[in-house]
């Protein structure tokens, strides 16, 4: 599994934008936002196939969250083990390259425990969507508690609003801002 390495980043006032959203003439606007992937696959599939023709839209940005490629329970192990596989790819790819990247960390059911953590160094900054979790809260959960014993994140970017539930050092970001929020949702 590629490795995303850990980074340092302040994270005071962090303020997302999404893929299809990016834009590249306002440089000094995009160099103080991360650019995140809680996105369909089907509009990150060239971040892997072909990730030079991107480099450079990415780039522009303070950091990248390495793309949120789907874990769905029903899909093939290899299809999931392949999709953890890409995810880190793009971020060490995007490492490679001289950026500032954080890793995403996404899991299915308890068998992709085996793989899902790995390629992220323990004691990095991570970043987790809850987006679509609601209705499987206790299986999110159980992910959840699973990556802060194995990965013991430093800080943990939510996309969406966190779970009471949910320990740790959290910053939750609102999706319909993509800008910071307290605990409480405001």
């Amino acid at each position: 599994m590629p490795i995303v390495k850990k980074c340092k980043l302040d994270l005071a006032g962090v303020n997302l934008i999404g893929y299809p959203d990016i834009k590249t003439n306002d440089i000094d606007e995009n160099k103080q936002r991360g650019i995140h992937f809680y996105i369909d696959d089907y509009r990150m599939e060239g971040l892997y196939y072909n990730p030079e023709r991107f480099i450079h839209r990415i780039a522009q940005y303070k950091f990248a969250i390495t793309p949120d490629y789907s874990l769905y329970r029903d899909m093939p192990k290899a299809v999931q083990l392949f999709n953890v596989f890409r995810s880190r790819w793009c971020g060490a790819f995007w490492q490679s390259k001289g950026m500032t990247v954080i890793p995403n960390v996404s899991w299915g059911d308890s068998t992709t425990f085996e793989f899902c953590f790995d390629g992220i160094v323990e004691g990095s900054i991570v970043a987790v969507g809850t987006i679509g979790c609601k209705r499987s809260k206790l299986a999110f959960m159980r992910g959840y508690n699973e990556m802060l014993e194995r990965i013991k994140p430093s800080a943990i970017i939510c996309y969406g609003f966190p779970f009471v539930e949910m320990q740790g050092n959290i910053i939750p970001i609102d999706y319909n801002s993509t800008r910071r929020v307290n605990r409480n949702g405001r």
